[in-house]
């Protein structure tokens, strides 16, 4: 593990999630103490559904905190596939039922046809983000920074202002809309949740020079990163 990223292990998916909460809560209370709001972009997926049922719970002004998401397929709500629907119906309840949610998907055919109304919510929202959790596939993908992925080198460049970025990949299922690298290394806090020993191997793959894997571009960008793994 490099230097400037911290490991935390647990034994178990619910230690990991009630563990992680509680950090992620108290970055968004100290955000909301300073300027009176705090900004907070989850992944979607499988790996964070018990992350999101803990913090939901977590006790926290919610009413000043607007949570989007890194990361979004290119479907409505309605569909099963859709991190918004999974963020709404656990994470967007009990206590956070108050948080503002802004959406990374737009009523347009494509993510192409859609991009400027996402960048202009995106761009409203501010940066940097308080809080940004990233996940990790077994390809090495994080947020939808997919291998082969059409506009992956765009997505990567650090000096790439677009916030927002399409993506289609064969591995990516639909069609994306991702935040660009620059976006999340800006983070005042980053996370990385991971579960499950085949992830901890590609991780340390990840890490090694030379690696081609997407999610080395967070590990070996030099930012520090808070990594939370269990088995």
């Amino acid at each position: 593990m490099s230097g400037q990223h911290a490991l935390h292990a647990f034994d178990d998916g619910d230690a990991l999630a009630e563990a992680l909460s509680a950090s992620i809560a108290g970055k968004l209370r100290e955000a909301i103490d300073a300027r009176g709001e705090a900004l907070l972009a989850v992944s979607g997926g499988s790996t964070p559904k018990r992350l999101f049922e803990a913090l939901a719970n977590e006790a926290l002004d919610w009413s000043r905190v607007t949570v989007t998401l890194v990361d979004e397929r290119w479907v409505p709500e309605t569909d099963e596939r859709s991190n918004a629907r999974l963020v709404k119906s656990l994470l967007l309840q009990h206590k956070a039922a108050d948080a503002e949610f802004v959406p990374l998907y737009a009523d347009a055919a494509t993510p192409e046809a859609g991009i400027g109304e996402v960048r202009a919510r995106v761009k409203a929202l501010g940066q940097p983000f308080d809080v940004i959790v990233l996940g990790m596939g077994p390809d090495g993908h994080t947020a939808s920074f997919f291998p082969g992925g059409d506009r992956l080198s765009e997505a990567l460049d650090i000096s790439n202002t677009a916030l927002v970025l399409p993506m289609r990949a064969p591995g990516a299922g639909e069609p994306r809309i991702t935040f660009t690298l620059e976006v999340l290394l800006k983070a005042h806090s980053l996370y990385l949740h991971i579960q499950g020993n085949d992830k901890r191997d590609v991780l340390a793959a990840a890490e090694k020079p030379g690696s081609t894997l997407p999610v080395a571009s967070v590990l070996q960008s030099g930012r520090p990163l808070d990594i939370y793994w269990c088995p």
